[in-house]
């Protein structure tokens, strides 16, 4: 072949291929979506813990992950378990010096009062007195089948002066006979229950009698102050017959209607009821538990 006539060499074409990772939009998203879930699960875990565990469970758990620099001995903050631990502020059992008192982060020196953990205490104390009564008079009343009704005629709580015990009327249920002092048979058996409960019970005791606002009918001398005081003392001599001590009472007080316990509406049978408060520190009568009193405050008003 003439050498005019040789073949023109192909063309040499580079192809640039470029490889992106993760398809089009990359795997950054994956990163993000996998912290999303994670921070969902820490958080509903969380949610789960605070609903199925106790305050001493959720301290235990808080002291078992809180970085600390305290060398905590065995059984201590998480050691017994996950909800098993306790507070560095619960009261330790090291054997500190006589007069002492400490936790397990801090030892108290003796002579050292104040703070607000002595507050917190005497409330947890006067709590658990409250309740530990109340338990008393209603587990007593339901071993009596006849009265277990009258658990909820029974009310404990804390007064400025002490522990104040409330037993209260209804619709269905009344301490008295209608406009008399004369105790009904459920109330004797009520009233005795009362009595076994309070008999350990050394705090001096004030009753008080209150009433309806109800008027009475025409022609009858008789007044709420006078019916008040009067069922009172009766609710006294019932209690002392009941086994009660006595010469603990510090005053016997009537008080009409004059406090009531359903303020607007003063005519509802709730506000008939009996008081018995048990005195504690400086709502102790001067006189001591042996100065009885029979008290009557009427009012400038008063009408029979």
């Amino acid at each position: 072949m003439a050498e005019g006539n040789a073949a023109i060499p192909a063309p040499i074409i580079v192809k640039k291929v470029t490889i992106v990772e993760g398809g089009h939009h990359g795997g950054a998203w994956k990163v993000a979506y996998a912290d999303f879930v994670t921070a969902m699960m820490a958080f509903f875990l969380l949610l789960w813990l605070l609903g199925a565990t106790e305050e001493k469970q959720r301290k235990g758990i808080a002291d078992y992950f809180a970085p600390t620099l305290v060398k905590m001995r065995q059984e201590t903050a998480g050691a017994d378990g996950l909800l098993g631990g306790s507070s560095l502020t619960d009261p330790d059992n090291y054997p500190n010096r006589q007069g002492q008192t400490g936790t397990r982060s801090i030892t108290i020196p003796r002579g050292v009062t104040g703070g607000p953990s002595e507050a917190g205490g005497r409330g947890e104390m006067e709590s658990k007195k409250l309740k530990e009564l109340q338990d008393k008079i209603e587990k007593k009343l339901v071993q009596r089948r006849q009265l277990r009704h009258l658990a909820r005629q029974v009310r404990v709580m804390r007064a400025p002066e002490g522990i104040r015990i409330d037993l209260m009327d209804n619709a269905d249920f009344s301490m008295f006979e209608l406009g008399t002092t004369i105790l009904t048979k459920e109330a004797r058996g009520l009233l005795q229950v009362i009595s076994e409960t309070l008999k350990d019970e050394a705090a001096p005791l004030i009753l008080r009698g209150h009433t309806d606002s109800l008027p009475w009918r025409g022609g009858v001398s008789a007044n709420n102050w006078s019916l008040s005081t009067g069922r009172a003392e009766a609710t006294r001599q019932a209690l002392v017959l009941g086994g009660g001590p006595q010469g603990r009472s510090a005053r016997i007080e009537g008080v009409a209607d004059t406090e009531p316990l359903i303020g607007d509406n003063p005519a509802d049978p709730r506000n008939r009821r009996i008081s018995l408060l048990l005195l504690e520190g400086r709502g102790a009568a001067p006189g001591g538990p042996g100065a009885n009193a029979l008290m009557v405050t009427p009012r400038a008003n008063d009408q029979p």
